[in-house]
């Protein structure tokens, strides 16, 4: 898939533990884990929203596309 999720990044930047972001986003371990291994094939807008706000971060810091050609 061309788009990467860099989660595990922001979250290493914030000192966050995957425990303490399930928890504040009100998802379960496994859906965050999903997310973070690049498993995930669609990621909601409020989810996205409330990522960010918990990390203080942009989409653009989480997301990254990358052209599968290469």
């Amino acid at each position: 898939m061309a788009i990467i999720v860099n989660l595990d990044v922001m979250m290493a930047k914030r000192k966050m533990s995957s425990t303490d972001l399930s928890q504040r986003l009100g998802i379960t371990m496994a859906n965050l884990s999903i997310l973070k291994n690049n498993k995930a094939k669609a990621v909601r807008f409020s989810t996205l929203n409330e990522i960010c706000k918990i990390l203080e971060c942009q989409p653009g810091d989480i997301l990254e596309y990358r052209d599968d050609e290469n």
